[in-house]
């Protein structure tokens, strides 16, 4: 699909959205019954579920640090989740790489010092792909972590970007990832203190355009920080209900 085609003279994406515009969200707390702390995340079609498990003593031979806490990320791609059927192995190099970008973006927002010799466990499952895996992982473990108790300096909000026809637009999804001329850029924040927790980038992206890519990127970190404190909210209230049953 050529650039011309994702995005009309009108300014419309292929998905009907304008370049500002983010996906539609739909998140939840407290979804899983075993887990210390789960969540249930959309962003568009992009699916992902989240089982946090922690923190309990470390369960791998190893070096043990001993006065922080160590976390462990695994993630997993369902075998229904493209168009393309097939299993994948947990070796598999573009899995590895999601996980070792989610756990960079919580090392320094949990307070890991608070739980030192201990592991925290964050098991994320991708159930539908569309587009923004990584943005999508990142925010569904952020809502996980806090439906698990863990002591953390702030949200981390993650939300993807990139130019196409000279035009910046917000949160990519998968036809417009895959497109070869379309860079895109995954910002991961702490909004409170605007704080970058992660930055990373799957193609080139000319300088003069980087920081109009970065400011929009941020904007829909911002959204999705409400959106996600709203769940948190909601989760609160459940469970006060509950308890006062």
């Amino acid at each position: 699909m050529s650039r011309q085609e994702l995005l009309s003279p009108e300014g419309l994406r292929v998905d009907g959205r304008r370049a500002n515009e983010l996906r539609r969200i739909l998140c939840r707390a407290s979804v899983l019954n075993t887990a210390d702390g789960s969540a249930y995340y959309e962003q568009g079609n992009t699916k992902v579920l989240v089982a946090v498990y922690g923190p309990r003593e470390p369960r791998f031979r190893g070096p043990v640090q001993h006065d922080l806490a160590t976390i462990n990320v695994e993630f997993n791609v369902a075998p229904f989740s493209t168009s393309e059927r097939r299993k994948r192995s947990k070796g598999d190099k573009r899995l590895l790489e999601v996980a070792s970008f989610v756990r960079q973006a919580f090392e320094g927002a949990i307070q890991r010092s608070v739980y030192p010799r201990s592991q925290i466990d964050i098991y994320l499952h991708l159930l539908q792909h569309d587009g923004g895996t990584l943005e999508t992982c990142i925010n569904a473990a952020t809502l996980a972590l806090i439906d698990a108790g863990i002591s953390m300096d702030d949200y981390v909000c993650a939300c993807t970007a990139g130019f196409i026809d000279e035009v910046p637009v917000l949160d990519l999804n998968a036809v417009e990832e895959s497109s070869i001329e379309t860079p895109d850029l995954t910002v991961a924040i702490l909004p409170r203190n605007g704080n970058i927790a992660l930055l990373q980038m799957e193609s080139r992206l000319h300088s003069d355009k980087l920081e109009d890519v970065m400011d929009l990127a941020v904007e829909g970190c911002k959204h999705i920080h409400r959106k996600l404190d709203e769940a948190v909210l909601a989760a609160a209230s459940d469970l006060a209900q509950k308890l006062n049953r």
